[in-house]
């Protein structure tokens, strides 16, 4: 089948263009650094470079195309995060419906549930406009928080030997390896047996920050203590480290708030069972690679 994947050669779809590659699938990959092509040909995909936010280039990417996998990009610096994720899911709906594209898996997240509501009013919905499109069958992939948000600390943790979130220590966090995303959209992407629109939530592991601080601590032979930050204090660090106002509030300081107030507890019910087969005292041994390498 001829299935068009966008993320270039993220943590996600850098695991899914390998699989469906080596399961016969004829695979293009969107990606906006033409540095990339060497690495996405030796994969035994098509690249094809440009910006998902040119309605044209998006269009000639889904041409032909059985199946895509939809995504945005983490492009955390632009000023309006809300409009940046809407235009470019205005191109794909676009190039949906024009090419008559019949299925799609698409990344979105648990927080789309309660997008809209406080404290997530300004969260993207990344599953409405897909499921408006007529003949759609259409998988809505919703994972918890990847576990690679925690290679943004290497630097606070090199230096200050903490870790931490707006959120106490005893507080659970529901959280996801990319690696588990990658193989549920390749298990519909490979078949395309689904129909209608679907919901498939991914948890891989819940711990608390008291409980996440040890295992690190234990991967990396380093002391390491989890700390509760202030939101306003959460806010300073991210906007010294690159990200938006707009992005750095809706998507970590108001998840933060989020899960602080419980917003999120429905997904401990039995019916959101963990269903990723990465643990995340798996993943430390990655985190203390990273580690290795970042001292």
């Amino acid at each position: 089948m001829k299935i068009t994947v966008t993320g270039s050669l993220g943590n996600i779809s850098h695991v899914l263009i390998e699989k469906l590659a080596t399961n016969g699938h004829e695979v293009k990959v969107i990606s906006s650094n033409a540095e990339k092509i060497k690495e996405i040909e030796k994969l035994k995909a098509t690249p094809l470079i440009g910006s998902l936010k040119n309605a044209e280039f998006v269009l000639h990417a889904f041409k032909d195309a059985d199946a895509v996998y939809t995504m945005i990009p983490p492009d955390f610096s632009v000023p309006d995060y809300y409009d940046f994720a809407d235009k470019i899911h205005q191109n794909y709906v676009q190039a949906i419906e024009q090419n008559n594209i019949q299925y799609a898996v698409n990344l979105s997240s648990i927080g789309v549930a309660f997008a809209g509501t406080e404290p997530l009013t300004r969260y993207y919905n990344l599953e409405k406009r897909l499921d408006e499109i007529p003949g759609l069958n259409v998988v809505h992939l919703r994972p918890a928080m990847f576990y690679t948000n925690f290679y943004g600390s290497l630097e606070m943790i090199k230096h200050q030997s903490i870790i931490g979130h707006n959120l106490a220590e005893t507080v659970d966090l529901l959280m996801t390896h990319p690696g588990d995303i990658a193989e549920a959209a390749f298990t519909y992407l490979n078949s395309l047996s689904f129909s209608g629109h679907q919901i498939r939530h991914i948890v891989s592991d819940v711990k608390n920050g008291k409980e996440i601080a040890q295992i690190l601590s234990d991967a990396i032979n380093k002391p390491l203590h989890w700390v509760e930050f202030p939101d306003d204090a959460l806010l300073a660090g991210l906007l010294q480290n690159g990200f938006s106002q707009d992005a750095a509030e809706t998507l970590i300081v108001n998840a933060g708030k989020a899960i602080r107030e419980g917003l999120f507890n429905e997904y401990k019910a039995d019916k959101y069972k963990l269903v990723g087969s990465r643990k995340f005292v798996d993943f430390a041994k990655e985190f203390a690679m990273a580690y290795k390498f970042n001292n």
